[in-house]
């Protein structure tokens, strides 16, 4: 068993470690996959096969198809997306909307897709952007002029409607009730549900109020649905700490660990009065450590004891995932519970290369390659099935990355009652049918809810996190992008040892302002 306490110093002693040390060199990645043997390359190609001949693709990756950030009309989507809800006066939103939206060549997207509603979509900007004008030449003529400032409002309110729209088809439900009902059709064929009540950290006290009585309103709706015996059939919920006390930071401890530990744990209470699962979400990464003595507390509670529902999530594209995870069981076994633990890889990545680059950090907390990201979590499920007191849940939308926990799972003698899939709600859904009826995975699908106000800070964090040209969403619905791209073994795509590991398109935090890039070492 590994000791606590030399778990949680390896965890910060690794926090702005240097890149290389960490990747392909030094992770434990299992031997079959270094060995890259006939049993597990091939396996996710004909996976991603099978899930390009299924249905046509959800939403999300159709819309990622036609409007990735490798397109300039994608990127002019997300920066709307991002700005229209934070903007005060009628004036500067449709000057924001001349800019994204007038200048850009939507009619080359109209009937490219083969979701009707994204077609729709392209169609209604091409026509708005005919009424704008070029914003370099202005409408064409004094009657174009009139019609334009005439139906400025009209598509003041129109643009506003549709973003509310887009966002709310990755929302499952504007309140928790209305989850409930959305969720009753899958969950008769055997998936199950992670609620997540949308919304950020808070910033007073009437915040945190707030967003503790939704999440409490939301485990006392859930508890009448929670009729499994175990928790892994039944409904379960994620919550932020940062939305449950307005000082959530290392010099306010004293104030967290007796305020926000005391608010966890009637929540947690309530969670295991209903028999259903618990996830604390990961947030920033200068909050683990203190994350971590909440978690404890929380966890050592004695009338926990029993319940197999608290669960943490972990980032895979942080460089202390794998201590943490030692830290996490040793803490579970030395208080004889059994926790849940996924690990994702997760949104705000840029936030943390632009925290440590404003802070002027030595590195950063987080890989700056995809693929080093993609073999940690490899080595973090290789982990997690060596630990008894943990039930993994791996939330991908990969086809290698699930290939290699079937894998993984099968060299452990894990079956498929010992561990799940998780996947966001309109996204993966083909690959992870395929999972479910093929493999016999569970698999449970995060579904957030929220109103209207909350709707475009999330569809921005799932476009950024997805919309790449390297994403596996973006590359799965492009059937021009081979299988075998798309199913590439990321070992591949990192540089040899003894090369530069770290990414040389982002130059350490305290060299961005170098006159010439200085490369970080690779030792």
């Amino acid at each position: 068993m590994t000791d606590i306490a030399a778990a949680r110093q390896s965890l910060r002693d690794r926090n702005l470690a240097p890149e290389a040390p960490q990747s392909t060199s030094s992770l434990p990645i299992p031997a079959s996959i270094q060995r890259r043997d006939k049993r597990f390359p091939p396996m996710p190609r004909p996976l991603v096969t099978t899930v390009r001949k299924g249905n046509r693709s959800g939403l999300m990756e159709s819309f990622l198809a036609e409007y990735g950030l490798a397109t300039d009309e994608g990127v002019a989507l997300m920066s709307l997306a991002e700005a229209l809800l934070r903007v005060p006066d009628a004036e500067t939103i449709d000057a924001l909307i001349h800019d994204k939206v007038g200048g850009s060549n939507w009619s080359s997207h109209f009937g490219a897709s083969d979701n009707k509603l994204v077609n729709f979509s392209s169609r209604a900007l091409s026509l708005t952007a005919d009424v704008l004008g070029d914003p370099e030449i202005g409408p064409k003529n004094a009657l174009h002029r009139a019609i334009a400032r005439s139906g400025e409002p009209v598509i003041r309110t129109a643009v506003g409607r549709a973003m509310r729209l887009l966002g709310s088809q990755f929302v499952f439900g504007r309140t928790i009730d209305e989850a409930i009902v959305n969720a009753k059709k899958p969950e008769s064929i055997g998936y199950r549900y992670s609620y997540d009540m949308l919304g950020e950290a808070a910033r007073t006290g009437a915040d945190a109020v707030r967003y503790f009585d939704a999440y409490m309103s939301a485990i006392l709706s859930l508890a009448p649905h929670c009729t499994a015996a175990s928790v892994r059939d039944n409904p379960g919920i994620s919550v932020k700490l940062s939305a449950l006390h307005p000082r959530y930071e290392f010099a306010q401890r004293s104030r967290v660990m007796t305020e926000l530990v005391e608010a966890t744990r009637q929540l947690a209470l309530a969670a295991k009065a209903a028999n259903m699962g618990f996830n604390i979400d990961a947030e920033e990464a200068d909050r683990l450590d203190l994350s971590l003595d909440i978690i404890a507390e929380v966890l050592a509670t004695p009338e926990l004891a029993g319940w197999d529902g608290f669960g943490v999530v972990v980032r895979a594209y942080g460089k202390r995932v794998l201590p943490l995870i030692d830290w996490l069981d040793a803490t579970a076994t030395a208080l004889g519970r059994r926790i849940m633990v996924r690990p994702v890889k997760g949104a705000y990545w840029d936030a943390e290369i632009k925290r440590a680059q404003i802070m002027g950090l030595p590195d950063y907390p987080v890989y700056t390659r995809k693929a080093s990201t993609d073999i940690s979590y490899i080595a973090a499920a290789k982990k997690l099935f060596t630990k008894a007191s943990i039930y993994p849940q791996f939330a991908s939308h990969n086809a290698h990355t699930a290939a290699a926990v079937l894998h993984l799972a099968a060299e452990a003698g894990r079956g498929p009652d010992s561990y799940e899939f998780q996947r966001l709600h309109g996204m993966g859904e083909r690959l992870h049918e395929v999972l479910r009826t093929s493999a016999g995975t569970r698999t449970r699908i995060y579904a957030p809810v929220g109103a209207h106000k909350d709707l475009l800070a999330y569809l921005v964090r799932r476009l950024l996190e997805n919309g790449a040209n390297g994403s596996f969403v973006y590359q799965i619905a492009d059937e021009d992008i081979p299988a075998s791209t798309v199913a590439e073994d990321p070992l591949g795509k990192v540089p040899a040892p003894g090369d530069t590991i770290p990414n040389p398109a982002i130059p350490a935090p305290l060299a961005i302002f170098a006159p010439a890039a200085t490369p970080r070492a690779s030792t």
